[in-house]
């Protein structure tokens, strides 16, 4: 995967951004990080909300 990113110690994390046309979801785990765009926003926040369940999160962050 091309748009893994390795990082050190970080808590687990499900962020949903927009910006300009498209929606950004940024996936935080204990070892990386992984960033998905969507076109549409109700995709972009039914993948967030299926990796904030597969992580055991209470719920994603809106930026």
């Amino acid at each position: 995967m091309d748009n893994v990113v390795p990082i050190r110690k970080a808590s687990p994390r499900v962020e949903v951004a927009e910006t300009h046309d498209e929606w950004v979801v940024r996936v935080i785990e204990a070892d990386q990080e992984i960033t998905r765009s969507f076109d549409l926003k109700w995709f972009a926040f039914s993948f967030a909300e299926g990796q904030r369940m597969r992580l055991g999160l209470t719920q994603f962050k809106r930026l």
